[in-house]
């Protein structure tokens, strides 16, 4: 869904950064998004994903990023 309502021009990940059943992830994007009230106007975006792993599956997903 996220990538079908913007336009990636760029993206780099960083990581894995492992911490117990947890690891973390950091996402850098160069976008512009297809709808909404940023539609069209190309901007960077920095987002943290971090990962709850049980079983060896993951369990929750979680995103951190400034508005």
């Amino acid at each position: 869904m996220w990538y079908e309502n913007n336009e990636v021009h760029g993206a780099k990940v960083e990581g894995p950064f492992p911490n117990g059943d947890r690891f973390a992830v950091k996402f850098h994007y160069d976008i512009t998004p297809k709808a909404g009230p940023q539609k069209g106007k190309r901007f960077q975006m920095d987002e943290v994903g971090v990962y709850t792993v049980k079983d060896g599956k993951i369990v929750r997903e979680e995103f951190f990023y400034a508005t």
